[in-house]
């Protein structure tokens, strides 16, 4: 969309009363390449400045073009522009043909993974302390200094994003939400692999929020087609856990479904407990089809 159209879009999700609203982290168009895009974290930065109430974040900035202590600096500058309604979104990479086309270097998964918990280490110590120091094996800081501090206490929140065994043992330890796309099976799958990781590191699962990106395009099915449609498509994954939903934007002809969402559906959820799903404890958990070659990092 032009930049009108994205801030006339923007103040009308705020105006139905929608919780959030989310930016990709791509340098191309991804499901249509030869189409315009604007470039994420400048543009966030600008449409906090034209909105007040409703939280934004860029789902999710991309390791391997976003220097983390940098991201980090920019995350501040967010927050300030929008009275501490940011949240800070970061996952690994992974479209490695924008990369070759803009020049960025795409490494290997092993290094991505490792990358990624070195960059959420960076920036959650950047957001949190006055002078940061680091000694990692891709990035360092020496008495980095974070002035001013964000307006959020301790820090604005970490939404990380992955999907296999080494990625979710760092979000089970850092995440203040997990994202992911997938399956209610692989989503409910995965919520009980973080629920196991929190048992390890003695943290409470409850304390991390579990946030589904429905990627429609992608998808079998349209939740803005109908009434029933969007039930049909959200119904499964709150039962697997999920307690954040992030959808592709409707069309334009699809705004009263918009409207529909926010006037009836909205209210009634958020009246449930997000976390009355099944429990199942840790000692139950079968972990041993978990790190399978093709589970993604």
């Amino acid at each position: 969309m032009d930049w009108e159209t994205t801030v006339k879009r923007w103040q009308l999700f705020e105006k139905l009363g929608f919780e959030s609203a989310w930016l990709c982290d791509h340098l191309i168009y991804v499901s249509h390449p030869d189409q315009p895009y604007f470039e994420a974290w400048t543009l966030l930065a600008a449409l906090a400045a034209r909105t007040n109430h409703i939280r934004i974040g860029v789902l999710v900035s991309s390791n391997t073009f976003r220097y983390p202590s940098v991201l980090a600096k920019q995350a501040v500058t967010v927050d300030h522009i929008s009275n501490g309604r940011l949240e800070v979104g970061l996952g690994a990479g992974w479209y490695a043909p924008e990369h070759a086309m803009f020049g960025i270097p795409f490494p290997e998964t092993k290094e991505l993974v490792t990358r990624f918990r070195e960059a959420v280490q960076v920036i959650d110590l950047i957001l949190r302390q006055d002078v940061s120091s680091f000694d990692g094996e891709y990035y360092q800081l020496r008495g980095a200094q974070s002035r001013p501090h964000p307006v959020q206490k301790p820090r604005p929140p970490l939404v990380l994003a992955g999907f296999g065994p080494r990625m979710l043992k760092i979000i089970a330890r850092h995440a203040d939400t997990w994202n992911a796309f997938g399956t209610p099976k692989e989503m409910r799958e995965r919520n009980q692999m973080l629920d196991y990781y929190c048992h390890e590191i003695g943290r409470d699962p409850d304390t991390l929020d579990r946030s589904l990106y429905f990627w429609v395009p992608k998808a079998d099915s349209d939740p803005w087609v109908s009434e029933q449609a969007f039930h049909d498509v959200i119904g499964p994954y709150i039962e697997a856990g999920v307690n954040q939903f992030i959808f592709d934007q409707p069309r334009e002809d699809q705004t009263p479904m918009l409207e529909w969402v926010a006037s009836d559906v909205l209210p009634k959820l958020q009246q449930q407990d997000p976390r009355e799903v099944e429990s199942v404890a840790a000692s139950q958990i079968d972990i041993s089809h978990w790190t399978k070659p093709q589970d993604y990092m």
